[in-house]
């Protein structure tokens, strides 16, 4: 593979963003180990069951991770950001667990198997922080099959709007850009049910919307309606006429 030198600016997360990022020290010694490369929306970078072993490490731009099915629908497992990596999996030699795709334009690293094992044993800071990663997987994996034999679709969305959730300023923001269909396939549900929940947030005062970005105005843990405002609610989706929804 070609390596390029690490000269690009790099969209670096600030002290607000996911665990799971990369410091710069370490994305400059990954630079060198691999080559930078750069992929427009919509590019499908790994896919699910292949024999395949980079591992990318995101500079600009967004993507997603997911699995689908054979009916082709889809459950989305993450999205990503600059200075986090996908691919770590394929380190056991075993296909693909999941698929990647870029949600916007990326510029990334791209490091293949041999010479991530390279990397490994010569920077056992990345190693550690690949184990925490990797424990981060379990630990979020068990709560998410938790949440789907356990909860119902409201406390499903809360959960994942609290992950999203970032104090800026003294306020926090959801700044994550997930359409209904997005947050309906995170969560295992249908829009429609996906657009009620978000619909009583907005109109009981959780959430508002503020641009492109959400506010979370009130604990989202206490937003579950009573009996008595549930029944209300229904009752009023049967008189409504739906607008369509938009995704």
């Amino acid at each position: 593979m070609l390596t390029i030198p690490f000269s690009e600016p790099i969209a670096m997360p600030n002290p607000l963003s996911p665990p799971g990022v990369l410091d710069d020290a370490l994305l400059k010694a990954m630079s060198a180990h691999g080559g930078m490369r750069s992929y427009p929306a919509n590019t499908l970078l790994i896919n699910e069951a292949d024999h395949t072993d980079a591992i990318y490490i995101l500079l600009v731009g967004r993507v997603k991770v997911f699995g689908s099915g054979d009916s082709g629908r889809e459950v989305i497992y993450n999205t990503l950001g600059p200075g986090e990596y996908f691919g770590e999996m394929s380190l056991d030699g075993q296909p693909r667990s999941a698929s990647v795709m870029t949600l916007e334009p990326v510029s990334c690293i791209v490091v293949t198997g041999a010479k991530l094992r390279d990397f490994l044993a010569d920077y056992p800071d990345f190693a550690m922080h690949l184990i925490h990663k990797l424990i981060g997987l379990v630990r979020r994996s068990t709560v998410n099959i938790k949440s789907l034999a356990l909860d119902d679709v409201h406390s499903r969305v809360v959960r994942v709007l609290e992950e999203l959730a970032r104090e800026v300023d003294g306020r926090l923001l959801i700044r994550e850009k997930l359409t209904q269909q997005d947050m309906a396939d995170r969560v295992g549900a249908s829009r429609e049910m996906v657009n009620r929940v978000l619909t009583y947030l907005h109109n009981a005062g959780y959430l508002a919307s503020e641009g492109r970005h959400m506010v979370v105005l009130k604990p989202l843990a206490d937003s579950r309606p009573q009996a008595g405002e549930a029944a209300d609610a229904k009752q009023e989706r049967r008189k409504a006429v739906r607008p369509p929804l938009n995704s």
